[in-house]
């Protein structure tokens, strides 16, 4: 009798899991946030892709197309800012005293870091579905097979995981979420423009293009653009050499921020 009383008294973990995620997912269908991730990959494809069209197809890409060479960066600023958007829910919970009232209450140690990667990916699977809808308005085409195209989605979403975990971390050690979301804008935008998302690394001056060769938005769109595939052949193949070096860039952010999530969301008061 006892025991079933306590079964009664404390939920469990995958309720708690549920309840808190609708928690992080239900506002988002009420305050802009679905608009937000259906929108900026819209605005990103236009503000790519419009005027550097015609100046890149001039000096060169290596593809068939533009808008096959600038898919990935669409993908990946789509989910970067999806990314921010779980800094702001993060750092609004801290200042709220949210995270501190879970750490007092029966709650299984990951629940609230669960819940909150559940919503994150929530927002991720519609920003990356508007960004495929708008690569293929301007012109991009999977070349590949359905695995490839699969492994293009789950890579992006991984991708999305790792940007969204790093985001918790900094929005939970956050004070104040408006900070927080100007921080991280900047790092996006300077990591972005300076990557082969937008030009190859050969176009960029020598003595930065080993820096926009290696660093993680290149290697990502390298590993992007090579599941996307491209008729000329030309968007790199998918082995080793070319999956290596990303994923294990997109592993180490999960393996560094997901241990530093749980542990600062489960502090007790």
């Amino acid at each position: 009798m006892t025991t079933t009383l306590e079964q009664r008294k404390q939920p469990s973990v995958l309720r708690q899991w549920w309840v808190l995620t609708l928690r992080q997912v239900a506002p988002s269908l009420r305050n802009g946030e679905i608009a937000t991730a259906i929108l900026t990959p819209v605005v990103f494809t236009v503000g790519f892709y419009i005027p550097l069209n015609l100046v890149m197809s001039t000096f060169g890409h290596g593809l068939s197309s533009y808008a096959q060479f600038l898919m990935p960066m669409i993908v990946l600023q789509a989910l970067a800012f999806a990314a921010i958007t779980a800094a702001l829910r993060a750092a609004t919970d801290t200042v709220d005293g949210i995270n501190r009232r879970f750490g007092s209450m029966p709650i299984g140690v990951g629940v609230p870091l669960a819940a909150r990667m559940s919503a994150n990916m929530f927002r991720c699977v519609i920003s990356l579905s508007a960004a495929v809808v708008c690569g293929y308005v301007i012109g991009f085409r999977f070349a590949l097979s359905a695995i490839h195209t699969i492994g293009f989605l789950l890579f992006a979403l991984l991708v999305g995981a790792a940007l969204s975990l790093g985001a918790d971390v900094l929005g939970s050690l956050s004070k104040s979420p408006e900070a927080t979301t100007q921080s991280l804008t900047l790092p996006q935008l300077i990591l972005g423009m300076l990557s082969a998302g937008f030009a190859p690394a050969s176009q960029f001056p020598g003595w930065i293009q080993g820096f926009v060769r290696n660093q993680p938005v290149s290697q990502f769109a390298y590993a992007l653009r090579a599941l996307a595939g491209d008729l000329t052949g030309g968007a790199g193949v998918v082995n080793w050499s070319t999956m290596g070096p990303p994923l294990a860039w997109v592993i180490g952010l999960i393996v560094v921020f997901a241990p530093l999530s749980i542990i600062i969301t489960s502090r007790r008061p």
